[in-house]
C-alpha cells in the first residue's frame, strides 16, 4: 500500500510540474529578470542610466562617430550601417524594437515611415515585403529580402499596437504586421529561379528561408528563428495560427540540431536539417557575425515560454566555452568545434553572450553581465552591428524587452506543441 500511495504520488507531483511548465515564462508570469540588479547589485537608478544614455548616444550622439539614427524631415528617420552607407531591414526593424520597448512613439513612427516609403514593395510579386538594404536617400539597392528584417518588424508593430494602440493608415500598426504576415505564406512555395519570389517560411517544415526566392530559401540562417516570436503570432494574428505553433516547436527543434554538442556554437547558415551549409563557398558554415545572435534568441525564448529545457543546457555550453576562450579576450569567429578564427573583439558578441546568461545556471554567467556592463558604447566606423546588439543586449539584461499583449486568438496558446 505504501508503495502503490508514493508511486501516485510522485505521479501527481510529475503531472502538476508538467501542467505547471508552460506558465512559468515572463509570458505567464509577468517578470522579466534585471540581471545587472540580480547579479552585479547594481541599483534600479543606475541600470536607467546605464540604458538612457546607452540609447541616447545611438540615437542622438555625435553625427559621424556616434549615433545610427538619422532624422529626415519632419516626420522619417532612418538607422545607418555606418561602414557599408546603406539602411538595412535588420537595423532598421531593430531600431523600431528597441523604440517600442522604450516607449518612444516618435522614432519609431519615423522609422517605421521611412521603411514604409522607400523599402517596401507595395506592388507585384514582392508586395508587402522590403528590399533588404537601400541607400541613404531611399533609393533601392537589391529586391530581395532578407527574411530577419520581416519578422522583427512584424513583432515591433504588434507590440506598438499593445502599447500605443491602432491610428491611420500605415499607423494601424496590427493591420500593418497582420499584412507582411499574409505575404510571408502566400507567395510560390519553392522555384528553382533567382527572380521568383516564394514564401518567406517553408510550408513543409515550418522554418523561416535565407532569402524568399529561389536561389537562397532552400536553406536558413539559424539566427533568423525566433520562436518566442512565433508563439505570439499564433495567439495575435488573424489567420494561420496553427501553422506559427508549428514555427514555434520546429523552431526549437532545429536549433538543437544546429548548436554543436561541445561548444553550443551554430553556423551563420544551415539547411533545414541543421546541418551548416556553406552557400557562396567563402568559410560562412562557421561561427560568425549572424550566429552571434542565436544565443539572444534562444535566451529569450526560454524567458518569454520556458518551454524547452535544452534551452538551458545550451546557453550554458556557450558561456562556458567562452569563458574556456578567456573572458576579456574571445574572438569573433569561430569553426563549430571551437578554433579560432579571428583575434577582433566585438561588443556585439560581448552583448549576445550577456543575454545567454538569462537562461544560463552556470555561476559564471556573472562575468558575462559584467562584461557588458563595463563595455563602451560603440562607436567608430562599425557601430551599427555592434551598437544595435549592444542595445538590444542591454534592454534584455536588464529586464527591459517585454511582451506587450493584444488579446488571444487561439484557446490553446500552443500549449500543447
Amino acid at each position: 500500500m505504501k508503495v502503490k500511495y508514493f508511486l501516485f504520488s510522485l505521479l501527481f507531483q510529475i503531472i502538476l510540474f508538467a501542467g505547471n511548465k508552460t506558465e512559468q515564462g515572463s509570458y505567464y508570469t509577468g517578470r522579466y529578470p534585471n540581471l545587472f540588479k540580480e547579479l552585479l547589485g547594481k541599483t534600479q537608478s543606475e541600470v536607467e542610466s546605464k540604458v538612457d544614455s546607452s540609447f541616447n548616444q545611438l540615437f542622438f550622439g555625435n553625427d559621424n562617430t556616434q549615433r545610427v539614427y538619422y532624422p529626415v524631415g519632419s516626420d522619417m528617420g532612418y538607422i545607418e550601417d555606418i561602414n557599408n552607407q546603406d539602411v538595412r531591414t535588420e537595423g532598421m526593424s531593430y531600431g523600431m524594437m528597441i523604440s517600442v520597448q522604450l516607449n518612444k512613439k516618435e522614432i519609431f513612427d519615423r522609422i517605421w515611415k521611412w521603411a514604409k516609403t522607400y523599402m517596401q514593395f507595395q506592388s507585384g510579386q514582392h508586395k508587402d515585403f522590403f528590399s533588404w538594404h537601400c541607400k541613404t536617400n531611399g533609393t533601392k539597392i537589391d529586391s530581395a529580402s532578407a527574411s530577419d528584417g520581416e519578422q522583427w518588424f512584424v513583432m515591433s508593430l504588434f507590440f506598438a499596437s499593445s502599447r500605443w494602440g491602432n491610428g491611420e493608415g500605415i499607423y494601424n500598426y496590427k493591420n500593418e504586421a497582420q499584412s507582411i504576415l499574409d505575404a510571408m505564406l502566400s507567395k510560390t512555395e519553392s522555384s528553382n529561379e533567382g527572380d521568383v519570389v516564394t514564401n518567406m517560411f517553408n510550408k513543409s517544415n515550418r522554418l523561416v528561408v535565407f532569402v524568399p526566392n529561389g536561389v537562397a530559401d532552400k536553406f536558413t540562417d539559424p539566427s533568423y528563428i525566433l520562436p518566442h516570436f512565433y508563439e505570439l503570432w499564433a495567439r495575435w494574428a488573424d489567420k494561420n495560427n496553427k501553422f506559427w505553433c508549428d514555427a514555434a516547436s520546429e523552431g526549437r527543434k532545429f536549433l538543437r540540431k544546429a548548436a554543436n554538442s561541445n561548444t553550443g556554437l551554430t553556423p551563420d547558415y544551415a539547411n533545414f536539417d541543421g546541418t551548416p551549409v556553406n552557400p557562396w563557398g567563402n568559410g560562412n558554415n562557421d561561427f560568425k557575425f549572424d550566429a552571434w545572435r542565436v544565443a539572444m534568441n534562444t535566451a529569450m525564448d526560454y524567458e518569454w515560454f520556458d518551454k524547452d529545457q535544452w534551452e538551458i543546457v545550451e546557453c550554458n555550453r556557450i558561456i562556458d566555452f567562452f569563458s574556456n576562450q578567456g573572458i576579456g579576450n574571445y574572438g569573433n569567429q569561430y569553426t563549430l568545434q571551437g578554433k579560432r578564427l579571428s583575434d577582433d573583439r566585438s561588443t556585439g558578441l560581448v552583448a549576445m553572450n550577456a543575454v545567454a546568461a538569462i537562461a544560463s545556471t552556470n555561476g559564471n554567467r556573472i562575468d558575462f553581465v559584467n562584461a557588458l556592463w563595463n563595455s563602451p558604447i560603440p562607436s567608430g566606423k562599425y557601430r551599427y552591428y555592434d551598437g544595435m546588439l549592444y542595445m538590444l543586449g542591454m534592454l534584455q539584461v536588464s529586464g527591459n524587452f517585454r511582451i506587450y499583449k493584444l488579446p488571444d486568438n487561439l484557446e490553446s496558446n500552443c500549449s500543447n506543441d
